[in-house]
């Protein structure tokens, strides 16, 4: 996460960036299954970039959250609430250990678990993009409550 103090995010876009990532992990998974190994280890090394990108530089600096926020929300109405981005943001460093393990695993001749590694993020990706329900989110809520991580303070300009 950038080190400038976070603003509340419209919660369509992490949902939005999920429905894209989610396609593109199915992708990934069928090809892996296919025999398409190559191009199924590639597609999942430049998805965990782009997980490592709104890992460190937040999800509304994430490509698929600024193609959001320039094309697709200027034609939605205003969001009915906002929301913390620190735990999208956290959800996307979970893709990011997914992802990256797949690489790894590929990488040293384990072929299959690139498409597990992609059958995994697809399952989370898809649950935030069909029914708004973040793993990440929920994992990062739940070491919040086992005090594995401090809570955040809260956001100025937030809804809540």
């Amino acid at each position: 996460m950038s080190r400038a103090e976070p603003t509340a995010i419209d919660p369509r876009g992490p949902r939005f960036s999920a429905a894209i990532t989610a396609a593109l992990l199915l992708v990934d998974v069928v090809l892996g299954l296919a025999g398409a190994e190559l191009a199924a280890w590639l597609l999942l090394a430049a998805l965990a970039l782009l997980f490592a990108w709104g890992a460190f530089a937040g999800v509304a600096r994430h490509p698929f959250g600024v193609l959001y926020r320039r094309l697709v929300r200027p034609r939605l109405a205003p969001p009915a609430e906002l929301e913390d981005p620190r735990p999208p943001t956290f959800a996307q460093g979970v893709g990011l250990l997914v992802a990256g393990t797949g690489v790894v695993l590929g990488a040293l001749g384990l072929p299959l678990a690139v498409p597990i590694a992609a059958a995994a993020a697809f399952l989370a990706a898809f649950l935030n993009a069909a029914f708004a329900f973040c793993l990440g989110c929920q994992l990062y809520l739940l070491l919040i409550r086992a005090r594995v991580i401090r809570p955040a303070r809260p956001l100025a300009g937030s809804l809540r």
